[in-house]
């Protein structure tokens, strides 16, 4: 697997979703007082994804992948996450545990996309 990055539709591309999601929740910057561009929204993906790739092998997410989650616009991962992605998501107990190793509170029942945290 090494040189291949997640798909949109893998459990691994929804696992990073839900952890910057989830990580950057709460803490929504607005870039000028506007949303992000279409453009600006695809690159966060790629970032978060190359960032937090190691926690889909097992590891404890980096330094980097928790900054990461926390500059992340929620606007640009919750509509991303679909019924098909949320279906990929096999232990969202799990991603927060992850994000409360960061040092991050996990608001209950936050709806983002498809998925609403316990």
């Amino acid at each position: 697997m090494k040189g291949r990055r997640p798909s949109s539709s893998s459990p691994a591309f929804g696992l990073l979703l839900v952890l910057v999601v989830v990580l950057g929740m709460g803490k929504v910057i607005k870039m000028g007082g506007a949303a992000p561009s279409a453009a600006q929204c695809h690159e966060e993906r790629a970032l978060a994804v190359t960032a937090c790739m190691p926690v889909v092998f097992g590891k404890l997410p980096t330094p980097q992948c928790c900054e990461r989650a926390r500059v992340s616009h929620t606007e640009c991962i919750c509509p991303v996450i679909t019924p098909k992605v949320a279906a990929t998501i096999h232990d969202i107990n799990r991603a927060v545990r992850l994000i409360e190793g960061c040092g991050r509170r996990v608001p209950r029942h936050f709806k983002c996309g498809s998925i609403t945290t316990p």
